[in-house]
């Protein structure tokens, strides 16, 4: 058998024997990359051409194309590194390697010889990060999961809009905070009892939070979540968000490599949080759209589904540890009904899961006519050591920069193991108290802040809606929440998940972000999450550039409709 370095490409005219001594590093690494993306492109090939693909198989089929595009994406930057880097070592003295239009290698004298290298190309942030010299494999792997995940987002950071100072800028419709009662929140936490400083709050505090605010915790979900006893302290860890609270269960309940299921679409930040560092698979359990025999609502969660996943993932070698739910769920809005939810905690009990609910929107009902039940109201759990609840201020408060989740479960072992993230992602003492006090005057909540916020939620959605209907754009009708799921299948030509990334595109170029339904896993492209919760001035903004791409993009079409049908 010959050695895999016998295999690579020589230049032309030369035997192998004959590539001189000081042929340079960078020229090697440069032939091995060209081979490698020869070998690459062939793999894929080989891949996308197989027969008798089965349903799960081609689900991945658009997954395998766009991994294929940022690899190839990826490795044309190295070359061109390469090059150029090979040419100013070796001042062109062995002839460089070149593609011809298919990607083949080739090598042959350039035209000129000028001795100097090709300008270095620009690398993205991502790109440098593949192509590192001081990062681990698992450094360049965060690295380029990270620029891949908030490269849109850090765009917009740099660039907000603003009504006086940047009327150009990014208007956010696509990450998910609540910006409707900014006034009322300022206010509160400028009265007096939110102003505190003492020396304990100025030390490290315990890991798990301090006693007076998990105390405090305790008591407000004991209130809120209607618990039928009074929730215990000792079963509540608080750390910087909710999505920290998630990355620790995750890396607490499974080991690398293992399984949750997850309804999709789901909120993308559990994907980012379940990698970071646990290594943990969220397995989809897809809903659809349609309604039919079996599927009575759009997006409805059955146990058939769940446990047709289940399999599926077990058949395919996969441990699934958990199940994943998110009441009300994001993004579709929907809330479980008491029995719904019972069903799934008894599904998971049959199967020794655990399940992680998070709650994060619980008091963001804006219907009157809704009643959000908690999993915490329930008298009995069928497995109530392995149900783990999930709350912070983020979304209810609209206070996510004060980086606050709270975990609640009657598992001492998993208070234990979870408190350990503590001394890393711990909260100010400052923020603590803080905290503590916003949470215990119920009064002002139940009296200003919540009816105060449920109208403005409420008002903006009527806005988003009607403006919606206008438009002729289906969407998802729910009752909660801060966004509204939203079907821009008509605007895609043909309706891939490639030309949904398009109009996102398109979006992005007229500076607005929103979130496409890829980023939330939904197995149906051409659904888009918008977010409402925004003062009413910025929003019809952001309404005029949205109102603005779509007229772009139906126009688009039309010309590419005439444009095939002269072609036939």
């Amino acid at each position: 058998m010959s050695h895999w370095s016998d295999t690579l490409p020589v230049p032309s005219g030369q035997r192998r024997d004959q590539v001189p001594r000081d042929h340079s590093i960078y020229l090697q690494l440069l032939e091995i990359t060209l081979y490698l993306r020869q070998a690459m492109r062939e793999h894929f090939v080989q891949l996308m051409s197989r027969q008798g693909l089965s349903l799960e198989e081609r689900r991945h089929t658009q997954a395998i194309r766009e991994k294929e595009a940022l690899l190839s994406c990826l490795i044309r930057r190295m070359i061109n590194l390469l090059q150029s880097e090979a040419a100013s070592d070796l001042e062109l003295q062995v002839p460089l390697p070149s593609e011809d239009s298919r990607g083949d290698v080739k090598y042959g004298q350039r035209d000129q010889l000028s001795g100097q290298p090709d300008p270095v190309p620009q690398l993205s942030d991502c790109e440098a990060a593949f192509v590192s010299r001081d990062l681990s494999n698992r450094g360049i792997d965060i690295s380029v999961f990270y620029q891949s995940s908030f490269q849109d987002y850090n765009a917009y950071q740099k660039d907000k809009y603003h009504k006086d100072k940047n009327t150009l800028g990014f208007i956010n419709l696509g990450t998910s905070e609540n910006k409707l009662c900014m006034d009322l929140m300022t206010e509160r936490l400028q009265e007096r009892d939110m102003n505190c400083i003492e020396d304990a709050l100025l030390q490290y505090p315990d890991w798990r939070g301090q006693p007076f605010l998990r105390e405090e915790v305790a008591r407000f979900l004991t209130y809120y979540c209607r618990a039928p006893t009074r929730l215990d302290p000792e079963n509540v860890v608080v750390l910087n968000g909710c999505c920290s609270v998630f990355s620790a269960l995750a890396m607490v309940l499974c080991d690398p490599g293992e399984a949750f299921l997850v309804p999709a679409p789901f909120y993308g930040g559990f994907a980012f949080s379940s990698r970071l560092y646990a290594k943990v698979e969220l397995i989809p359990v897809y809903l659809e759209s349609e309604v039919t025999v079996t599927n009575t609502q759009p997006f409805q969660l059955t146990v058939d589904k769940l446990e047709e996943a289940l399999l599926e993932a077990r058949l395919e070698g996969k441990k699934v540890r958990g199940l994943v739910l998110i009441n009300p769920q994001n993004p579709v809005g929907d809330i479980y009904s008491p029995d719904s939810l019972m069903k799934y905690l008894e599904f998971a009990k049959r199967h020794n899961l655990h399940v992680i609910i998070d709650e994060i929107y619980m008091l963001s009902v804006f219907d009157e006519s809704i009643t959000f039940h908690s999993v915490l109201s329930m008298k009995s759990l069928p497995d109530r050591n392995r149900t783990h609840v999930i709350w912070g201020t983020s979304k209810d408060f609209g206070i996510s920069g004060f980086r606050f989740g709270a975990l609640y479960t009657h598992n001492k072992e998993v208070v234990s193991a979870v408190s350990a993230f503590g001394y890393l992602h711990s909260i100010s003492g400052i923020v603590q108290h803080k905290l503590c006090q916003l949470l215990h005057n119920t009064e002002w909540i139940d009296k200003v802040y919540l009816p105060t916020n449920c109208y403005r939620l409420r008002e903006a959605h009527k806005y988003i809606t009607a403006k919606l209907k206008a438009l002729e754009i289906p969407f998802h009708n729910s009752s909660s929440g801060l966004y509204v799921w939203i079907n821009l299948k008509k605007y895609l030509d043909p309706c891939t998940f490639e030309e949904e990334r398009l109009l996102y595109c398109r979006f992005l170029d007229n500076k607005l972000l929103l979130s496409r339904g890829k980023a939330y896993m939904c197995k149906e492209p051409g659904w888009f999450c918008l977010i409402f919760a925004d003062e009413l001035p910025r929003l019809k903004l952001a309404m005029r550039r949205f109102c603005d791409v779509l007229q772009e993009q139906k126009e688009a079409l039309i010309v590419k409709q005439l444009e095939d049908a002269m072609r036939e």
